[in-house]
């Protein structure tokens, strides 16, 4: 798992991709009581050219969440974190976690996606009931 390309090739031989652009793909992952996850696998890299993959879900819109308890969840976290993008031109929250390609093997790969999945998840059906309580 030292590229994307090997990345692609291994969660295309385990989910359908729904998106598989050059450093994208995406899927959905399946979980409990017949619920899924959509599941982002992109490709970044820092100044010095090292490059990571970045597993991401999305949360739920930005609109009405509080920052400091964004903040304070990223704080409390062991694993991912919560980052803003546009999803539809709106600012959309997202789970996130990135992980350096040479620390990252198969099952390192299906943990993360997996613990991501259910977290995001959770914070998905507590963010729709909850509203603005993120």
């Amino acid at each position: 798992m030292r590229h994307f390309e090997a990345i692609r090739s291994y969660i295309g031989g385990l989910h359908q991709l729904r998106h598989n652009d050059p450093y994208l793909v995406s899927f959905d992952l399946t979980l409990a009581d017949d619920r899924h996850q959509g599941i982002y696998l992109a490709e970044l890299e820092d100044e010095s050219g090292r490059r990571f993959l970045r597993i991401s879900t999305p949360i739920g819109p930005l609109a009405g969440t509080d920052a400091r308890r964004c903040l304070r969840f990223n704080w409390e976290q062991r694993t991912g974190f919560l980052a803003v993008t546009d999803l539809d031109g709106s600012p959309y929250l997202h789970l996130c976690e990135n992980r350096p390609y040479e620390l990252l093997n198969a099952a390192e790969l299906r943990r993360v996606i997996r613990e991501l999945g259910v977290l995001g998840d959770q914070l998905e059906q507590w963010v729709a009931v909850n509203g603005d309580a993120l």
